[in-house]
């Protein structure tokens, strides 16, 4: 599996991309499309899932079918990653979901912790999926992937609608064994830590702020 997946090529992704980068896209309508291109994104990330083969009858006959093998788990970093829950749990609605708060100061650029809502993943097989629809610098990306190691994940996949070269590198310099799906490596960063051409901020347009 390659390190970074992106879905730019697929004609449904940059089509909706277009959709959620235009100034003149609406709260209402980035959610929408938010939602359907992080179903996108979901999908690509789930295919290389480790599967059990169940047996089952069929009105008939007896067969089996391919099970997921570990429980899944849905985890966005507050606020924007809410942006892809819903997504996440339309896909697999057995899923859990965990949650990681942060925001970025806008001077350091750093990220700071205000919130944590995760089990010990240690205890069972699991995949854990962080989402988050921006990866700008990766110090938030990096914060969220630490504090799931802390709680025993080792199965870590970064979803992000948006990606910077510079945050795929720190993701890649501090944590190696991740992978990153994505929509869409964009140019570059800006003076002010903002993705260029990206999107703007994708929480407050998500929430219409």
């Amino acid at each position: 599996m390659s390190q970074v997946t992106e879905l730019k090529s697929h004609p449904l992704v940059s089509h909706n991309l277009a959709i959620l980068r235009s100034k003149d896209t609406d709260s209402q309508r980035f959610r929408e499309v938010a939602k359907r291109l992080s179903s996108l994104v979901l999908v690509s990330a789930t295919e290389s899932l480790n599967t059990v083969e169940q047996e089952l009858e069929t009105p008939l006959i007896r067969t089996s079918e391919q099970v997921l093998a570990a429980d899944i788990w849905l985890i966005p970093v507050l606020r924007a990653g809410l942006a892809m829950v819903e997504a996440g749990l339309d896909l697999v609605p057995d899923a859990h979901v965990g949650f990681v708060g942060l925001f970025r100061n806008e001077e350091t650029l750093l990220p700071n912790h205000y919130y944590k809502n995760l089990p010990d993943f240690s205890k069972s097989a699991n995949n854990c999926f962080l989402l988050d629809p921006m990866l700008a610098t990766g110090g938030s990306a990096c914060a969220a992937i630490a504090l799931l190691k802390d709680h025993g994940a080792t199965d870590i996949r970064l979803l992000t609608l948006i990606s910077a070269p510079e945050g795929i590198k720190e993701v890649f310099a501090k944590h190696s064994d991740v992978v990153i799906f994505t929509a869409s490596v964009d140019e570059y960063l800006n003076d002010l830590g903002y993705i260029v051409p990206g999107l703007g901020d994708a929480g407050d347009r998500f929430f219409g702020i």
